[in-house]
């Protein structure tokens, strides 16, 4: 089998450590290099110590564009900085994991128009494309969660969102509240109602349901362990705990990786998974819904490759085929 080159730009940091775990291990394709202009000429397991017996690859100064896509890992802006010092290849597939271009008033650069990779609400957009913005993990827990009332037109009313992240999805960097001593025991609020992913979000119910006009009240909390997303909101509905369930499994029966359970959700089931686990409850005229995911794989790097599968016209879950470490 011809394997896919695959070059990753910015691959020192927590997304770029799981998108080569995640590419070593994928059936079609192959990494040609990693760049990174800080741990350049390392090896990749001084920086990433699950790959210790997995590659030899060293990390590379520079990028090169014999490749056929490109997976940019930098951080926020990092991206279009990079875009617009080099002249990349128009056939060249970009994904790329930041913020950069995932609204619709900045999702153009150059030659390059960027589709928003949500693969649940864009898979036909994304099959034909040339440049990806993979959404943002808290995005992507969220949109889930709501889009199949959205498409038919039944957000009727306000939401209210409150979810919890791992440290993960802080980045690398370290900081005041990624401190282990902070963090440890611990849970704050922060950014509410003006998180960064208050934007795609709004964006993607609107291209859904384009007469939604209510609020998103979005609450993000950080939560005392390391990985995955725990999002749990609620509005007003009149459709039944029946229709509600049915509406759902119809959204997502062709959709592998989201799965609306029966039983209450839990991180520890999507976490080392590129999975969506969603539950619904009904009471005094309001849906419940919890929503969980890993932001490294399903809200990140996970998915990144899974837009990758759908555009080289691969199965979906090629190279994505992960248990969970439920206990």
């Amino acid at each position: 089998m011809k394997k896919i080159k695959v070059g990753i730009v910015g691959g020192a940091g927590y997304t770029g450590g799981e998108l080569i775990r995640l590419l070593l291990l994928h059936p079609a394709a192959e990494i040609s290099f990693v760049q990174s202009t800080s741990h350049a000429g390392s090896p990749l397991q001084a920086v990433h110590p699950d790959l210790t017996g997995e590659t030899d690859l060293l990390f590379s100064s520079h990028h090169h564009t014999d490749v056929e896509v490109l997976f940019l890992c930098s951080g926020h802006q990092a991206a279009r900085k990079f875009l617009t010092d080099h002249d990349l290849p128009a056939n060249l597939v970009v994904i790329d994991l930041s913020q950069d271009f995932r609204h619709q008033t900045t999702n153009t650069i150059a030659n390059r128009t960027f589709v928003y990779g949500l693969p649940e609400f864009n898979r036909a957009e994304i099959a034909t494309a040339q440049s990806i913005a993979n959404p943002g993990c808290f995005a992507t827990c969220i949109e889930l969660a709501l889009l199949p009332l959205a498409v038919v037109k039944q957000l009727n009313d306000d939401v209210h969102i409150q979810a919890t992240t791992g440290s993960t999805g802080a980045g690398q960097s370290l900081s005041a509240t990624t401190h282990f001593s902070w963090r440890s025991g611990n849970i704050s609020v922060y950014k509410a109602f003006e998180h960064q992913h208050m934007h795609e979000i709004s964006e993607v119910l609107l291209k859904a349901q384009p007469d939604f006009a209510h609020e998103l009240n979005f609450i993000p909390q950080r939560g005392n362990f390391t990985r995955g997303i725990f999002a749990s909101m609620y509005t007003h509905t009149d459709l039944s705990i029946a229709e509600l369930k049915e509406l759902y499994n119809r959204y997502y029966s062709s959709h592998p990786f989201v799965t609306l359970c029966e039983d209450e959700v839990d991180v520890k089931q999507v976490v080392n998974t590129n999975r969506c686990f969603i539950h619904l409850a009904k009471r005094h005229g309001y849906v419940f819904i919890t929503s969980v995911i890993d932001n490294l794989l399903k809200g990140a790097s996970g998915q990144a490759v899974q837009n990758m599968n759908i555009i080289f016209g691969l199965p979906e879950r090629a190279g994505l085929q992960l248990k969970p470490s439920a206990f």
